[in-house]
């Protein structure tokens, strides 16, 4: 998670970036640079604990209702 949270964090600053530098062609590799390395990394936590955000490629937006929620679990009965 903390991979993906940087490799995320860095996209989206260059991102923030890019608003004010559109022309910066470096920028813009360096983003995509990022966001490729965060992909597999994003596919491998989703497989493993379910959705990271409420956008999923199956296009099952609900998926993440479906219980037991992290509080519902038999450790914490």
């Amino acid at each position: 998670m903390k991979q993906i949270s940087t490799y995320q964090f860095a996209a989206h600053d260059l991102q923030l970036y890019l608003d004010t530098h559109p022309k910066d062609s470096g920028a813009t590799q360096q983003m995509q640079q990022f966001l490729q390395k965060a992909a597999p990394l994003v596919k491998q936590y989703e497989a493993q604990y379910g959705a990271l955000t409420k956008r999923t490629e199956d296009g099952n937006n609900w998926d993440w209702i479906k219980g037991p929620w992290p509080w519902e679990s038999e450790e914490d009965c």
